[in-house]
């Protein structure tokens, strides 16, 4: 079971027990700057993203952009994951705000009593991936083992830890909004049934940051994490 810490990142979260650092949480908000419902969400991705315990990350999508603001952060390809996890769950559609808590559940991003039920639950599983992430020069190794071999997708996502952006139409003219850890790529470097030992290296650049995640194949269970910085 994994260590459970206390959280303080907000009110709400201070009696949330989280996993310990090295063992964190995922989270993938589904969001969109043309969304009026999505501003309480992306603030408590915001608070949610103080933790160590947790790696909280935005995904624009651009189904909204109709409207009349087109979302500079959305790409396709996200709204395509989201579409993807609705397959998996026996889901006929898609919608916004929406939090993916560990690849697995799927909960409104501004019911904060709901999410936090989910991170608890989460924090008390065991992951089957014991996975490491050390520097190496410029560049990062990322070395994985299992016990459980399954069909897993390795991958590596960049993102922008704060944008500010002044909205000018749609559903949200006139409001100037702060956006946390916004994805900007998200890219399988590898796949791996976990019969060896899993090694390769990364690298980052420029502003941006990055996580590495280790789910199972087919939009599933996410089983390990870790920031690459």
């Amino acid at each position: 079971m994994k260590k459970l810490v206390a959280l303080a990142a907000s009110a709400w979260m201070a009696t949330v027990g989280l996993a310990a650092a090295d063992d964190p949480v995922v989270i993938e908000l589904y969001t969109s700057q043309g969304c009026s419902s999505c501003p309480p969400a992306d603030k408590l991705l915001h608070d949610l993203a103080k933790s160590d315990d947790i790696i909280a990350l935005a995904l624009h999508v651009d189904y909204w952009d109709y409207i009349g603001w087109k979302d500079e952060f959305a790409n396709p390809a996200f709204a395509e994951r989201q579409r993807a996890y609705s397959r998996v769950a026996g889901k006929r559609s898609v919608y916004t705000p929406q939090m993916v808590i560990g690849g697995q559940d799927h909960v409104i991003g501004t019911k904060p009593a709901e999410v936090k039920a989910l991170l608890r639950q989460h924090a008390e599983k065991s992951n089957s991936v014991d996975l490491d992430v050390t520097r190496s020069g410029g560049k990062f190794v990322i070395s994985a083992r299992t016990a459980q071999p399954t069909r897993m997708l390795v991958q590596v996502v960049r993102y922008t830890p704060q944008s500010t952006v002044a909205i000018k139409r749609g559903e949200n003219a006139g409001r100037t909004l702060d956006y946390t850890n916004v994805v900007k790529d998200w890219q399988v470097v590898k796949k791996w049934d976990g019969r060896a030992p899993l090694r390769l290296t990364a690298s980052t650049s420029g502003a941006d940051r990055a996580v590495v995640i280790i789910q199972r194949d087919g939009h599933r269970e996410i089983l390990a994490a870790a920031h690459l910085n």
